[in-house]
């Protein structure tokens, strides 16, 4: 071995300690960066010196929805509770209201129809101390595409992707210009596992998911931030919407709304993008990366089958 090669060979071996150690200088450096960010969300302090905030909550009457607008009654937020049933709404308005003493309006809305979603986008701009957009408002759609009616899937395509569009759009210069804000949009675990007999369902959370990292990237440095949650099997009304047989999954795979809204805020605290309530179901996002696409197909298509061989006949 001749001079030159003992001066250069242990050089990629330096070379990857140094890119690893630049990287590591280059992670905390942004965790200093990123804790020294103020927090989106309300505080304690600002609450006890009676500095209010304001959140809108679409689909507020029920599930997901409901769970947001108690958490952050607690948390001391004015709320603008969006959905389609009045009584509902109002009850609840009464409730958060006399239990928190917040400041709760109702506004009664369908976000299928460009009125509805026109409605909400009024109430936002109408409202320059709004603080959180939560965009939680959909509903499940099951069965072949081939077979379905086609109304539901540009329906689903109009709540989930075009008033998400709309209402984030309308809210973002009030937040941009005070510096701080949040806008969550709710996605599910089928941004990672679009399976067979979800189609416009999978596709729209795929789109949410997407729609939101870019959107992260736009709004580094503004102060104002954005999350995708993505939770997998949750007790709420959209399971019967959507035709998922609870029976035939397991009860350790489903969870309650309340700690999913709870790891939804503690991530928007620490500005985690994307929000996976659950260790197992973290876990199934991981392993998504690893997983061979026609693997997944053919799971997904075997348990779709199965499921419509289930249904009883009408």
């Amino acid at each position: 071995m001749n001079k030159h090669e003992l001066q250069t060979g242990n050089r990629p071996l330096w070379l990857i300690v140094g890119a690893a150690a630049s990287a590591i200088a280059a992670g905390r450096w942004w965790t200093r960066q990123r804790a020294r960010q103020q927090s989106p969300l309300l505080t304690q302090k600002e609450v006890a010196s009676s500095q209010r905030l304001t959140a809108l909550v679409t689909g507020a009457s029920s599930g997901i929805g409901l769970a947001y607008a108690t958490k952050l009654a607690q948390r001391g937020y004015n709320l603008i509770l969006v959905a389609r049933r009045r009584d509902r709404l109002e009850a609840l308005a009464r409730k958060l209201a006399h239990e928190y003493g917040v400041e709760a309006a109702v506004v009664t809305a369908d976000l299928v129809t460009q009125e509805g979603i026109e409605r909400v986008s009024q109430v936002i701009a109408a409202t320059p101390d709004l603080n959180l957009l939560v965009n939680n408002a959909g509903f499940g759609l099951s069965g072949t595409f081939a077979n379905s009616d086609i109304d539901r899937h540009l329906e689903i395509i109009k709540l989930h992707i075009h008033a998400v569009i709309l209402l984030t759009r309308a809210a973002l210069p009030a937040m941009l210009s005070r510096g701080r804000g949040a806008v969550v949009n709710v996605s599910s675990l089928m941004a990672y596992y679009p399976i067979y007999g979800s189609t416009s369902y999978a596709g729209t959370k795929c789109y949410l998911q997407a729609f939101t990292e870019v959107l992260h990237q736009e709004l580094m440095g503004t102060g104002v931030r954005a999350q995708c949650l993505c939770p997998g099997f949750i007790e709420t009304e959209l399971q019967g919407t959507a035709d998922i047989d609870k029976l035939a999954i397991p009860d350790f795979a489903w969870m309650k709304p309340e700690p999913v809204v709870e790891r939804s805020l503690r991530d928007l605290e620490h500005d985690q993008v994307i929000s996976v309530p659950g260790l197992g179901y973290r876990l199934l996002a991981t392993l998504r990366r690893i997983v061979p696409r026609p693997l997944i197909y053919m799971v997904g298509a075997w348990l779709g089958k199965t499921r419509l061989q289930k249904k009883p006949s009408a």
